[in-house]
């Protein structure tokens, strides 16, 4: 498999860096020997635009720019799409995952086959909250899984309860799951 690489988009305090690190460790547990997660801060305040990366590959991995030409997009909040080309570098046929109550179909992109699912309302139903805030990192990560396949819902679920241990791990690995199973093109 030649290497993959995903560019997440978010907010600060959304968990975008978490969730680039817990793929590549997952995608580690899932086989895949070459694995690399970094952030890109820009102004560092909560609610300021983040990006972060993850290259996933079956070799090592030897990169250590910026991802410029991603193979699949992450975008952790909405809005951000007014804000800020998501689409920009993007393969062709590359993929983007968008945490939104609305369809696919809804969301007006340039290129890239969209999915989606309502990160945001999932983490309110699973109390996943940071300072009164939903966070949807780990939904994000189920969602992930269902659009692309390049790791299993089982081994998300295992990072998150080996980050977050108790209750905490549990609601996030079950926040996870019902963004896998309700995420859809």
């Amino acid at each position: 498999m030649p290497m993959i690489e995903i560019r997440w988009h978010g907010r600060g305090g959304q968990g975008g860096v978490t969730s680039a690190e817990l793929l590549a460790k997952a995608a580690y547990y899932d086989g895949y020997k070459g694995v690399q997660a970094f952030p890109y801060f820009g102004a560092e305040r909560r609610g300021a635009p983040v990006r972060a990366f993850t290259r996933i590959s079956d070799e090592e991995v030897n990169v250590r720019s910026q991802v410029y030409t991603p193979d699949i997009v992450t975008v952790l909040d909405e809005s951000i799409i007014d804000v800020i080309d998501v689409a920009e570098g993007l393969k062709e046929g590359g993929k983007i995952v968008i945490n939104s109550p609305k369809s696919a179909s809804e969301i007006d992109l340039p290129k890239g086959h969209v999915y989606t699912y309502d990160g945001t309302g999932i983490a309110l139903k699973h109390g996943l909250l940071v300072a009164g805030l939903p966070v949807v990192n780990t939904t994000m990560l189920g969602a992930f899984a269902k659009a692309t396949g390049l790791v299993k819902l089982e081994t998300i679920q295992k990072v998150i309860t080996e980050k977050w241990s108790g209750k905490v791990g549990e609601k996030n690995a079950e926040g996870a799951k019902e963004a896998y199973d309700t995420c859809s093109d």
